[in-house]
């Protein structure tokens, strides 16, 4: 299975509350929902067919629980985004989730590194990460991600949680796909290569 992640980051790199006012206050942050106002039709149709190319999806238990509040419990299974949640094996890492009321969730514990191998290892299709900055992160430094899309969305927002610690491995990124939507939100897809090549002189 290829890994892909689809991440929404601002310009400042917060990925912290993006979808709701109240989604993730943690920490004192009090600007969330910053990204909502800038998904025009274009945007929302690209990220439906993101969820619809998915064959599985991964999580971080944070995310997972915010996804199973709101996706989980919606019967609109014509929505691309709902259908897709809720019809494709979820995998979700976590040491401390025992009992996940999501249907079709496993959960994977212990060597999350071997878990995650035999994943990609074990089928052809596409195993997708929505959201989960830490489990993205992660999956970054220890070389499991295939290819990433940065969903840029054009605000500044001055606090919260970043998508890359301000100390961390250095990566090297190839293009893959760049483009523009309406409202100014910019996708890049990237593939990791490795590390930079730095100047010499």
């Amino acid at each position: 299975m290829k890994l892909t992640t689809t991440t929404q980051v601002s310009v400042d790199g917060v990925v912290q509350g993006n979808g709701g006012r109240d989604e993730n206050r943690s920490g004192g942050f009090e600007r969330g929902g910053w990204a909502g106002p800038l998904f025009d039709s274009e945007a929302m149709t690209f990220v439906d067919q993101v969820y619809q190319s998915a064959d599985a999806f991964l999580f971080g238990r944070r995310t997972y629980e915010l996804f199973a509040s709101y996706w989980g419990v919606r019967e609109d299974l014509g929505n691309p985004i709902v259908g897709a949640l809720n019809t494709k094996p979820k995998y979700v890492a976590s040491n401390t989730l025992t009992e996940p009321r999501w249907a079709d969730t496993t959960v994977l514990s212990g060597d999350l590194a071997a878990a995650i191998g035999e994943l990609k290892a074990k089928s052809a299709g596409e195993l997708q990460v929505h959201g989960s900055g830490a489990l993205t992160r992660w999956l970054l430094e220890n070389g499991l991600v295939d290819e990433m899309n940065l969903l840029i969305v054009p605000v500044v927002v001055g606090q919260g949680t970043r998508l890359f610690p301000a100390t961390g491995p250095d990566i090297a990124l190839d293009l893959v796909e760049s483009r523009a939507f309406p409202k100014g939100i910019t996708l890049q897809v990237y593939r990791p290569a490795g590390r930079p090549e730095y100047a010499t002189d």
